[in-house]
């Protein structure tokens, strides 16, 4: 028997995803401190259940009822833990929303963020999936994590070699996925900050700024631009960019170039070349199509919204749909950014 008295069973996961996916956890359980996760695995009932970390959902596809327990990361917490003469260190528990945390760290008069505000999403999930947007990555200004070993029961520190950050990646979501549990990340926001202004979209909302934009007005730009490209999901389900930008080595940049001379390309620091999944996407005619009650926002064809009532399979469908398309007309397999459930 679960005899936890904080623990839900039969739990709707729908508040809990951006997607809004009705899909049930045969248990819930609201995680407030390492406590409760230190009961969980003293627990012989619950040991035996496989278990899902959950935040703020902005980043899974539920594709069906999971048949296990839901850890939703509640933790609360910031501050500033110290300083040296290149940065200032800040910590924040998990649970905290991180565009909530990012504009935070701006009202602290501490720059590094900007270029990450309105991601949706919670603190601790951040690091799994290495958030990026606008020319900035959370690894950029990764300083350490705190994170639960349901293998050893213990609490250790991961620095930033040991997270093995790639583009949308970490250990996280590979060798440690179902072993560790982050309770909080700390940040090295710079003393010596320069505006960060590679995305070209974001230079020119800027540029006619006299002087050099601050980090607020970045966060601003960053903002406006957000909303205007990405669905709200308090208003339209979606999870964000569901595709990754596909990385292509400069031969077969040269051969799809001269097949498709408007081919939206960016070169990578390894001379490698970052393509546009959403452009991708585009000229396989998918923008603004339905699928289902799954869909293509209108306005950006990297998102795959629920248009009502649409279920994870439905949304998994239309994925593998566009999926194929873009493999048969171009030779690249799209990888999806959320994780499946």
């Amino acid at each position: 028997m679960i005899n936890h008295s904080f623990i839900q069973p039969d739990f709707s996961l729908r508040h809990h995803n951006t997607f809004g996916i009705d899909a049930k956890a045969h248990a819930y359980l609201r995680v407030e401190s390492i406590e409760d996760v230190q009961f969980v695995r003293s627990n012989s009932a619950l040991t035996q259940l496989p278990h899902l970390v959950l935040g703020g959902g902005s980043n899974i596809l539920l594709t069906r009822d999971f048949d296990g327990l839901i850890l939703h990361m509640c933790n609360r917490g910031i501050q500033i833990i110290g300083e040296d003469s290149h940065a200032t260190y800040v910590r924040a528990a998990a649970g905290e929303n991180w565009h909530d945390f990012v504009q935070w760290t701006l009202d602290q008069g501490l720059a590094g963020l900007e270029n990450l505000s309105l991601i949706p999403g919670s603190v601790g999930a951040a690091p799994i999936q290495n958030i990026g947007a606008y020319g900035t990555e959370l690894q950029d200004y990764f300083h350490n994590l705190s994170a639960f070993d349901f293998d050893t029961g213990e609490t250790g520190v991961l620095h930033r070699a040991e997270c093995a950050f790639g583009y949308r990646d970490s250990i996280f979501k590979h060798r440690l996925r179902s072993r560790m549990i982050i309770l909080d990340v700390t940040f090295a926001l710079p003393k010596q900050w320069q505006p960060n202004l590679r995305y070209a979209e974001l230079a020119q909302a800027l540029s006619a700024m006299s002087n050099a934009p601050t980090a607020r007005q970045i966060s601003d730009m960053v903002i406006a631009i957000r909303r205007r490209k990405l669905p709200d999901p308090a208003v339209i389900g979606n999870a964000g960019s569901f595709f990754k930008n596909p990385v292509v080595p400069p031969a077969q940049r040269t051969t799809l170039l001269a097949a498709h001379p408007q081919l939206v390309s960016y070169v990578q620091g390894d001379g490698n070349y970052k393509l546009a999944a959403g452009w991708l996407i585009d000229q396989c005619g998918w923008k603004g199509k339905t699928l289902g009650c799954a869909g293509v926002y209108e306005m950006q064809a990297l998102v795959l919204v629920n248009r009502g009532g649409a279920s994870g399979k439905e949304i998994a469908q239309l994925a593998a749909a566009i999926q194929a398309d873009v493999r048969e007309r171009f030779g690249i397999m799209l990888e999806p950014e959320p994780m499946y459930v």
